[in-house]
């Protein structure tokens, strides 16, 4: 008798995985968008409001303390309740939020909110990313994972875009603000539009749930139906799980792949926090207008979406540990090429291979995540070393303004490249998982 989880590794791509792939990545790119804002809004505040470098890593790090606190409860949450309620709570929180942004007078106000917008997106990335490496055949995994991860490149050229046109008008960070309420609207749309995971019903002993969900990817198959001879629901529940906390994360030969992956989400988080979220006001420091470094960003930030094709195809015939560590690699050598920029064509040029090796390491490292943990703790597995990594993304925004005025851009991307390079010969601790199936338990 084959599992749900079986058939689902078998399947072919269908348009019920389109569906679940599409669904979630405008989510993702919806959180991407909201990220990607506060690059461009914190330039402008610094201006308007006349905020130092301190006042102004503040507003932008309370926003990664909730995301911090929202990863490793949203992980916990979707073990024990599912992956589609939390995707839809997640993106209700922080779409609000963002919403009433718009309408704060002052700094205290501003980094309330953007602490509740931290708890959602925190929450919101890792169970996205569970959610669609559960519904993906095996064979394919990976690659629809960095497709996932390729819609981060869309919601942030669309942050990139809003920084250009809109945030330099009167009030424009407001509008900016208003723009990301969208993701309250379409939370609705995914709580009642895509299903649950039929993995995560199996592992609660649903099974009768999760052949339901199993047949309505099968339907957009041309091959021979499951007789009902077949059919899981004949099968008597296996037993409910207990609950699996965080513990479980260093039990049965899991910490050795737990502290390598919290190893390199650490790194990454560090270095890419440190430098996106501050290449705008680097490049107001260096002389130019507030226009000027808008456009410089979006066409460094179009750069991400040839990384995540490279890395999606990649993937599949390197396997993880190899297209992460090369890609970790070519982010250090671009950071370290990017610090020393100069001229014009020098910070576009290593700007946009710094954005392609650093998004491609990124599609990467969502990919192996969910994978290297068994169903009952899937989520919370990505979850806490989400968290883990958000220390970092915390740490990073205070720590450029305070090491530029120490010794500049150079100095400031050694350090990133350093990390990089750390985070490269940390992912060979991860378990490569290249077209095999899921562990369930």
């Amino acid at each position: 008798m084959t599992s749900p989880s079986a058939r689902l590794d078998g399947l072919r791509f269908t348009r019920a995985h389109l569906r679940v792939l599409s669904g979630s990545g405008l989510g993702w790119a919806l959180d991407a968008m909201d990220v990607g804002l506060i690059a461009f809004i914190i330039a402008a505040l610094s201006a308007e409001w006349g905020l130092d470098g301190g006042t102004a890593g503040w507003i932008t790090s309370i926003g990664f303390v909730g995301m911090a606190i929202g990863a490793s409860v949203g992980g916990l949450l979707a073990d024990r309740l599912g992956r589609r309620q939390v995707f839809a709570l997640t993106l209700l929180v922080y779409g609000v939020a963002t919403g009433a942004s718009a309408l704060v007078g002052g700094v205290g106000a501003l980094l309330v909110l953007r602490f509740l917008v931290g708890l959602g997106l925190g929450s919101e990335l890792p169970v996205a990313s569970t959610y669609v490496s559960e519904f993906a055949p095996a064979r394919i995994r990976g690659r629809l994972v960095v497709i996932l991860e390729a819609f981060w490149a869309l919601g942030w050229t669309a942050s990139a875009v809003i920084g250009y046109f809109v945030v330099p008008l009167e009030n424009g960070w407001r509008w900016a603000f208003a723009i990301g309420a969208i993701p309250a609207l379409y939370a609705i749309i995914v709580r009642w539009g895509l299903p649950e995971s039929a993995r995560w019903l199996e592992s609660r002993g649903r099974v009768a749930e999760a052949d339901a969900v199993v047949r309505r990817f099968e339907r957009g198959v041309a091959r021979a139906a499951p007789t009902p001879d077949a059919a899981p629901t004949a099968e008597p529940a296996p037993a409910r799980p207990a609950r699996a906390g965080v513990r479980a994360l260093f039990r049965d030969g899991l910490a050795p792949r737990t502290a390598a992956l919290w190893i390199v989400w650490f790194f990454v988080n560090f270095s890419y926090y440190g430098a996106f979220i501050w290449i705008p006001s680097i490049l107001v420091a260096q002389g130019f207008d507030l226009l000027r470094s808008f456009e410089y960003t979006l066409i460094i930030t179009l750069a991400q979406l040839p990384g995540y094709a490279v890395a999606a195809w990649l993937i599949e015939v390197w396997g993880r540990r190899a297209t992460l560590s090369t890609f970790l690699v070519g982010s250090a050598v671009a950071a370290m090429l990017f610090g020393s920029a100069s001229e014009v064509w020098q910070i576009l040029l290593f700007g946009c291979l710094l954005s392609f090796f650093n998004l491609g390491a990124w599609g990467a490292l969502y990919a192996v995540t969910p994978e290297i943990y068994p169903t009952p703790v899937r989520a919370t597995g990505a979850g806490w070393a989400a968290a883990f990594g958000r220390i970092a993304s915390i740490i990073a925004p205070l720590f450029t303004p305070w090491a530029l005025n120490l010794g500049g851009a150079g100095l400031v991307f050694t350090v990133f490249a350093v990390f990089f390079a750390i985070a490269a010969v940390g992912a060979w601790g991860l378990r490569d998982l290249k077209g095999r199936v899921l562990d369930a338990s």
